[in-house]
């Protein structure tokens, strides 16, 4: 209220109007606008936000699933490419394996390694040229099948979901090993799963997330969606 408003009001004995907030013509027009029945929330949609796998994820002696003098060692090395084949600087690679006799190892202690304690799990970061290497052991055959191979879980940019895909251990001038995945794929495709010795107790794996030489991954029921491919 003016303060002549005021003035005038007490010199004819009325007593002032209180000042009361008047609602703005936006909150006069929500107020007559009808509003759509409130849905039930959902789960927020994956997005591909970062990736910020640096920060948080890698710890020390994490590719180190054995000790690198142990006399049964073994290196599994490689490189993550994107589609145009070019490497990618910040993937996230983890490793799971069962021991040399074929046990799925159900330990915990991946993050003290200084235990001695075999655990079948192992993480890595890739460097700048998108270089990985695990320090482990041959995983021994599972479920009857003459294979020796290990799951890795792939985490990179780009990815709504991170993916999953076996490395199938190949001694030199070993043969394709006998396996029912790699017996329904065709030998192209079969071969981007290989990973071939070619040094002593080095093995290659190289890792190619779309392209002519996309590597052959897998989903899993129940466990989160791959692309499917």
């Amino acid at each position: 209220m003016s303060t002549e408003a005021t003035v005038s009001a007490e010199a004819s004995g009325t007593p002032p109007e209180p000042d009361v907030a008047r609602p703005t013509s936006t909150e006069l027009l929500a107020d007559n606008e009808q509003l759509p029945p409130r849905q039930p929330a959902g789960q927020t949609p994956s997005q591909t936000v970062g990736p910020f796998f640096g920060y948080a994820l890698p710890y020390t002696g994490g590719p180190q699933l054995v000790p690198a003098v142990r006399p049964d060692a073994i290196r599994l090395h490689g490189t993550v490419f994107d589609g145009a084949g070019a490497p990618i600087p910040d993937a996230l690679l983890e490793l799971w394996q069962p021991d040399a006799s074929g046990a799925l190892v159900r330990r915990a202690g991946s993050r003290r390694r200084e235990r001695g304690d075999f655990t079948g799990f192992g993480r890595a970061a890739v460097d700048v040229e998108g270089n990985y290497e695990f320090v482990t052991i041959l995983p021994g055959p599972i479920g009857g099948s003459a294979a020796h191979w290990a799951l890795l879980t792939v985490f990179a940019r780009g990815l709504l979901h991170h993916l999953f895909t076996r490395a199938y251990f190949v001694e030199r001038d070993g043969a394709v090993p006998s396996d029912a995945l790699l017996q329904r794929l065709p030998a192209d495709r079969r071969d981007t799963l290989l990973a071939r010795e070619h040094q002593h107790g080095r093995y290659r794996f190289d890792i190619h997330l779309q392209g002519d030489s996309e590597t052959v991954f897998l989903d899993y029921p129940g466990v989160g969606a791959s692309d499917g491919r």
